[in-house]
């Protein structure tokens, strides 16, 4: 049951959520604008002649979690490895939020002569307008790295959205970058973060190729560097990828598993690295709207693209068929991202932090979808779309 009030107080919006299952305990959330201010027990009587627009929802003890963050995130679209008209399309906001998506990192892929890190950057602010939280990655399978300024160290210096740099490794497509090229970037990505404030980090996208990560272990062992910085992705694309990625963990590292169409895979993976110890150091990303293209002899003989709905098929998959447990299993996708990234707002349900939500069903599908304090996704369907969506 949802209940709306106006009243005039100068523009402060507030949302109350009654009777959430938070934690195994029924209590009340309280939000007002972007954030959350009280959890427990919230009695509305006395709100209601205070707040501008006050709106009431009874949750009926419905599970309530952390709005998801998805790492990886091919916002102006990917591909073009089969020519113009295979270049994949930009993300729409409603597929973003209706997979519960609050958080997103956006990135280049194969494609940085068609796509540039000032498309990028700019559908990144035009997600955040639209009422989520969106950042994104300089650099790109292309070395030396483009950037928006001239150089990794002034974009994430002086851009905003932008909080680490993203390189290829391992894979036909990518530049081949050296070991001496690797320690370069990585050190200008670690010293614009302490300049500017950022955790940054350096996303690996690792291919299929020889090599793996061989590189990047010897960088790790024979540097400085902090572990960290370090964050490879797409690490279940073969047995010797994840099993150095285990080792990365073990390190100190953040690994990342994509979850793609194959999602027995995914979890076969991700139940590795819960036996192996290393469930804290694991975040899942969609790749969305990344290609998928099918190589053969050399030659691309087809292509599809990533989605979203794969991670949300996963956490409900490692729940109801594998017993993972809720905490374990959204913490792939919430807390863990949050930390990776240095977001200390975002991936848990606490007072002072993003009203970024998600309400589950009885069935642990999604139902609603609270971004930044605003409804944007309820009773399974959109509330909310992108500008030039239909």
């Amino acid at each position: 049951m949802e209940r709306i009030f106006y009243h005039n107080n100068g523009g402060l919006k507030l949302v109350v959520l009654k009777n959430c299952l938070l934690d195994e305990e029924l209590k009340d959330i309280m939000i007002i604008n972007d954030k959350i201010v009280k959890i427990g027990e919230i009695r509305v009587e006395c709100l209601e002649h205070i707040f501008k627009v006050l709106t009431i929802i009874d949750v009926e003890g419905k599970r309530v979690i952390p709005g998801y963050i998805d790492n990886h995130v091919h916002i102006i679209g990917g591909g073009g490895e089969s020519g113009f008209s295979s270049r994949v399309p930009e993300i729409n906001f409603s597929s973003v939020v209706s997979n519960g998506i609050t958080t997103l990192v956006g990135v280049l892929g194969t494609d940085s002569v068609t796509r540039s890190i000032e498309n990028l950057v700019a559908k990144t602010k035009a997600l955040n307008e639209e009422g989520i939280t969106a950042y994104c990655l300089t650099g790109a399978y292309e070395y030396p790295s483009p950037t928006i300024t001239g150089k990794i160290q002034n974009d994430i210096v002086f851009v905003k959205e932008i909080i680490g740099t993203k390189i290829a490794i391992s894979d036909h497509r990518c530049y081949n970058p050296s070991k001496e090229d690797l320690i370069k970037l990585l050190s200008e990505t670690r010293i614009a973060g302490l300049i500017s404030k950022k955790k940054t980090t350096v996303n690996f996208h690792v291919g299929w190729g020889k090599g793996n990560m061989d590189t990047i272990i010897d960088v790790l062992e024979k540097t400085n560097i902090p572990k960290e910085l370090v964050r490879p992705t797409h690490i279940s694309n073969n047995e010797r990828n994840f099993k150095q990625a285990l080792r990365l963990a073990k390190a100190g590292s953040y690994i990342d598993i994509t979850a793609g169409k194959d999602i027995e895979k995914t979890i076969k993976y991700i139940l590795k690295v819960i036996k192996n110890g290393y469930i804290d150091k694991l975040t899942i990303s969609s790749d969305a709207n990344g290609s998928v293209p099918n190589w053969r002899d050399g030659k691309c003989v087809g292509i599809t693209a990533h989605t979203m709905d794969g991670m949300h098929k996963v956490i409900k998959k490692l729940i109801l068929e594998y017993n993972v447990s809720l905490k374990d299993a959204i913490k792939i996708l919430t807390i863990n991202p949050a930390n990776a990234l240095g977001l200390d707002n975002k991936g848990i349900i606490e007072e002072n932090k993003d009203a970024d939500i998600i309400i589950l069903d009885d069935e642990y599908n999604i139902d609603t979808v609270i971004a930044l304090g605003k409804i944007v996704f309820q009773n399974k369907e959109i509330k909310v779309k992108g500008r030039y969506e239909k």
